[in-house]
């Protein structure tokens, strides 16, 4: 009994760090957005459904995953740019309230637009072949490749987002733009090439996670809007513009979420009927990663890991 719920541990330990690193991906493209330009954008899981809905497609023309996986990246950045030329540029210097309105609005241009494009029916998309298969964990549990795989790409995500920021002359200029816009823009950086290029990065990051996240589920109209909700909570608990709180905060997040959902209702079971525990842990664990996020805004209000001050 033991080696069955060390099993079970591990492999919801997994898959909460598989959703953590979704998240992540998610997370770090809106908190860069904030943490620069000082937009909020509601619209950031559109870029989601557009790398996922680009990549099942051309995957299903092709029969390649990985070009359906570059295109679906090259779409979510290609239509970021377009939409911060066309649209985000006029809010830099309105309200946060001017910024949702507008944002929520491109919400439901994308959503109208993509079930216009392709129907409201789902889209299918399968991982490649060669990673289909499983791993055998300690204890001799099977848990899927694609889903390791998913993981190690976070991982490789977060430290090419390090080694950016933290060394290249991009990285400088995101970092001074956060601190004092005007100053690096009477020092000669375009400005507006360097919000353009940075809103594209981040909408190519939720692109990317859209992209791979669709071979375990459907590829389906609104399938953004869930997964924003829990990367806005991520960058609350890590800290708004900061790239290291949206990666513990995503990983805190992932986690707890999976744990909850797996173990509360067996925990209620120890002192409730089975359906009783089973309606209440359900409830409490929806609940779980908000509760965490009071507690934590209680002690830190800026978050774990706040970037400014």
């Amino acid at each position: 009994m033991h080696d069955v719920t060390a099993t079970l541990f591990l492999e919801q330990l997994l898959n909460g760090l598989q959703l953590g690193t979704m998240l992540f991906l998610m997370a770090s493209g809106l908190t860069l957005v904030f943490g620069v330009m000082g937009l909020i954008n509601l619209a950031h899981g559109s870029f989601y459904m557009v790398g996922a809905y680009a990549t099942a497609s051309v995957t299903a023309a092709t029969g390649s995953f990985l070009v359906g996986l570059s295109a679906g990246i090259v779409a979510a950045a290609a239509v970021g740019a377009l939409v911060e030329l066309l649209v985000i540029r006029r809010l830099y210097h309105r309200p946060h309230l001017d910024q949702v309105l507008a944002t929520f609005a491109l919400i439901l241009v994308f959503s109208e637009g993509t079930r216009w494009l392709f129907g409201s029916s789902p889209l299918w998309l399968s991982p490649p072949e060669m990673l289909t298969g499983f791993v055998t964990l300690p204890g001799g549990a099977r848990y899927p490749l694609y889903r390791l795989v998913i993981i190690a790409v976070g991982v490789l995500v977060a430290i090419g987002l390090y080694l950016l920021i933290s060394r290249t002359r991009l990285g400088m200029r995101i970092r001074a733009g956060e601190s004092d816009r005007e100053m690096i823009g009477a020092l000669g950086v375009n400005i507006a090439r360097l919000y353009t290029l940075i809103f594209a990065m981040g909408a190519a990051l939720a692109g990317l996670a859209g992209a791979m996240v669709g071979a375990l589920q459907s590829v389906q109209v609104g399938m953004g809007e869930p997964v924003l909700i829990l990367a806005f909570v991520v960058i609350v608990i890590g800290g708004i513009g900061s790239i290291k709180g949206a990666l513990f905060g995503a990983i805190l997040v992932g986690v707890v979420d999976t744990m909850g959902r797996v173990f509360l209702p067996g925990f209620f079971r120890n002192f409730m009927s089975p359906a009783e525990a089973a309606g209440v842990g359900s409830a409490v664990a929806a609940m779980l990663v908000y509760i965490l996020m009071a507690l934590i805004l209680a002690f830190k209000p800026k978050g774990l890991f706040a970037a400014h001050g």
